[in-house]
């Protein structure tokens, strides 16, 4: 058997040597099929996943064909029902992969999720080991229904690990490491990145170990620190902010829960100075809390006050103008790094 999936295109997936060049949303497919083979206990759970659908974008399409109807199961427009019934599984040894179309319908199994299946460990030790996929974000013009950033509702929760992957390597990684973690793991996946983004993904059972950050890009004037699709917008202005002669570190979260805080105060002791960014709103937001800790642990090597910039606090717009209004981009992060460079 292939070790990538079969129903991508040449669009998706470009061969090498010893690597393919995917589109974030072939990784994530390339890794459910990569475990689903390797262990018999992986299933995938979700409205519309099998059959010649294959979820609401198509990273399950073929897979019934593959896996049968057992191990691709479609399930009704019930969120809190069927994630029930997942965690039921995961108690009985199953490892259950769930799709929620859009992370914004993540509200309906609230319950499931929050009261039951992250308490199950601290209760009576025992193992939930599902992932809950979550495409999540904004940017395509989608309005308020179809996307938001309900990461920081998981982060405050014990028993839960939270992931937001934004690489093409990296979402076939982390979500191996999610599917193999007996903990329940809610999976953020950037729909703007889907098939916008390319790049290297190392063959077969490539594995990211879940609350490592990734040093993307090294710098000593600043810090930008961030995840998901933000990752790009910070690599684009750290590009413009270089030929201004300002010298930007990214550093990319990767995961959410647990947060790499080693890798948070290292980057901030080095350069003094921190701006936070993310696609969900500000108020009580994640950087909320990477400011305090920043603040904490390594305030006296601070050089001026951390910044935050993110979603503003509304709804998210779908007209064009008044989305790109809402969201953090390449452009505000140089003008807010460039204000922050100069404090």
């Amino acid at each position: 058997m292939s070790e990538t999936p079969t129903n991508f295109g040449f669009s998706d997936i470009e061969r090498t040597d010893n690597y393919s060049e995917m589109t974030y949303i072939a990784a994530i497919s390339d890794a459910l099929q990569v475990e689903m083979r390797r262990d018999p206990n992986v299933l995938i759970m979700g409205e519309d996943v099998g059959g010649s659908f294959g979820g609401a974008f198509k990273v399950t399409k073929g897979f019934e064909e593959e896996f049968g109807p057992l191990r691709v199961m479609n399930t009704p427009m019930a969120e809190n029902g069927f994630v029930g019934m997942a965690t039921g599984m995961a108690l009985m040894g199953l490892r259950p992969v769930i799709e929620v179309q859009f992370a914004d319908f993540i509200t309906s199994a609230f319950d499931s999720i929050v009261q039951y299946a992250a308490t199950n460990h601290y209760r009576w030790n025992a193992a939930v080991p599902w992932v809950i996929r979550a495409p999540s974000d904004g940017g395509i013009r989608s309005g308020p229904f179809h996307s938001q950033n309900p990461e920081a509702w998981f982060t405050h929760t014990p028993g839960l690990k939270v992931v937001a992957p934004a690489t093409p390597a990296d979402a076939k990684g982390l979500l191996i490491a999610a599917i193999r973690d007996n903990n329940p793991v809610i999976f953020f996946e950037s729909k703007a990145l889907y098939r916008s983004l390319k790049g290297p993904v190392p063959p077969g059972e490539y594995v990211v170990p879940i609350g490592v950050a990734n040093l993307a890009r090294p710098g000593k004037d600043l810090s930008i620190i961030t995840y998901g699709s933000q990752v790009q917008e910070a690599l684009k202005a750290a590009d413009t902010l270089a030929a201004e002669g300002i010298d930007a570190e990214v550093l990319d979260l990767r995961t959410l829960k647990p947060l790499d805080t080693e890798a948070i105060l290292s980057t901030a002791r080095k350069t003094g100075k921190v701006l936070i960014v993310h696609s969900a709103t500000i108020n009580t937001g994640l950087g909320g809390e990477i400011a305090a800790l920043i603040s904490q642990e390594a305030f006296e090597w601070l050089d001026a006050p951390i910044q935050r910039l993110a979603g503003l606090d509304i709804p998210v717009p779908f007209s064009p103008p008044l989305e790109d209004a809402y969201r953090p981009s390449a452009a505000k992060i140089v003008e807010r790094a460039r204000a922050l460079a100069a404090f």
